[in-house]
């Protein structure tokens, strides 16, 4: 690989890192200072969660226009609205209380991250031939430490400047500083897509809805764990801040795992015994919250983040591994986003409620011990020689024969 080729990759490795900066701050930035929010804005707990399932709802719907999006906008274009979305929802949050305002940028900015989310798969697949899983691990470490600086530095510039509003504006710089490079990279302009190469090419494939649905729930653990984990100490009797600093805490082990996971990936094309550690290490982190949540806080968190930086990573190079064409793939992958994003969407919601109902959240983390335990199981099935069956009822190429 000559120089020019080298420079070329890291270019494109360290755009990857801004983008995933991006893509969690808007949802990290809210938890620690939801109880502030709340009383400013006058909203209800399950009103409160809307701010942090409205994104992901938008991140599945878009994701399942993906298609439209990518033949449209093209990568270039869709990847710059996105970004502007995002800048756009945070300054609009840095000077507002209206509840209503608020739930707004939550929509714009998860129409922000979806449009992002969902054109950088087959990016990547198509630039990183060969290093799929280690530049995949490098964008969902990006994308989780994003969401860690946001936990731990928003609460912290809210204390400071008197107002929680400075915790959530700050997220606009980043936003600025990703568009300005973006708009300076050779991205791809837009192209139709052949015949079969959308979303709806996967709607009648049992392979496909099987990855979605293993997605959904093997990831849900993160979108419950952003919206109430740090309710749930200060309602133990824990500061926003140091609250929050968990939060931050657990996303360092996410990023660990990110980029640890598909690096030991990218040597073997079998998934399944890094997927089961995965799950195993969320189950022991959502038992300790549940039985044992003062004893080693800093422990449960650290298998949690671990196990969800992980799922997320090795779930996707899973779904990338199913198909070689890296436009089907990047479709694939939308699909599998889509509708497992919608999945993510009801855990805040869900959770709100039964906080509500019970007043605590020892029913939350029960239901994810339920959840993992089911996908621990489920996991077993995604055997390599199996990943031909994607293409049963489509005409999409699939990945090479493997045998064994």
């Amino acid at each position: 690989m000559s120089i020019s080729q080298r420079l070329h990759g890291l270019g494109w490795a360290l755009m990857l890192i801004v983008l995933g900066l991006n893509l969690r701050p808007i949802l990290t930035s809210i938890s620690p200072l939801l109880n502030e929010i709340r009383e400013s804005s006058q909203l209800g707990f399950q009103e409160a969660a809307l701010l942090t399932t409205l994104p992901v709802v938008c991140m599945g719907l878009v994701a399942l226009l993906s298609a439209g999006v990518e033949a449209r906008l093209g990568e270039g274009r869709g990847i710059a609205l996105g970004l502007l979305c995002i800048l756009l929802a945070c300054t609009v949050r840095g000077f507002t209380v209206d509840g209503r305002l608020l739930l707004g940028s939550a929509l714009f900015a998860g129409i922000g991250v979806a449009l992002i989310q969902v054109l950088v798969p087959g990016l990547v697949k198509r630039l990183f031939v060969g290093r799929v899983a280690l530049a995949m691990g490098i964008y969902s470490a990006a994308l989780m430490g994003g969401g860690g600086l946001a936990a731990q530095f928003s609460p912290r510039l809210a204390s400071h400047f008197g107002h929680w509003q400075a915790g959530l504006l700050v997220w606009m710089l980043p936003a600025l500083l990703a568009l300005l490079l973006w708009l300076k990279m050779p991205w791809r302009a837009a192209q139709p897509l052949a015949a079969g190469q959308s979303v709806q090419a996967f709607m009648g494939n049992r392979r496909a809805w099987l990855l979605a649905l293993y997605f959904g729930f093997s990831n849900c653990g993160y979108m419950t764990v952003v919206a109430w984990l740090p309710a749930y100490y200060q309602q133990l009797g824990w500061s926003s801040p140091d609250s929050g600093s968990l939060l931050a805490l657990m996303t360092v082990f996410q990023v660990l795992a990110a980029l640890t996971m598909p690096a030991l990936a990218q040597r073997m094309r079998e998934r399944r015994g890094l997927l089961s550690v995965s799950l195993i290490a969320q189950l022991l982190g959502f038992g300790g919250l549940l039985l044992y949540p003062q004893s080693a806080p800093i422990l449960w968190v650290a298998l949690i983040g671990f196990g969800l930086g992980a799922c997320f990573a090795l779930s996707l190079i899973l779904s990338l591994d199913h198909l070689h064409e890296p436009r089907a793939a990047g479709q694939l992958a939308a699909f599998v986003q889509g509708f497992g994003f919608l999945i993510n969407a009801l855990a805040p919601s869900l959770s709100g409620w039964l906080r509500e109902q019970t007043g605590g959240f020892q029913a939350t983390w029960l239901l994810m011990l339920v959840c993992m335990s089911v996908m621990l199981a489920v996991t077993w099935r995604f055997s390599p020689a199996s990943y031909c069956r994607i293409s049963t009822n489509s005409r999409l190429p699939p990945a090479e024969p493997i045998n064994g």
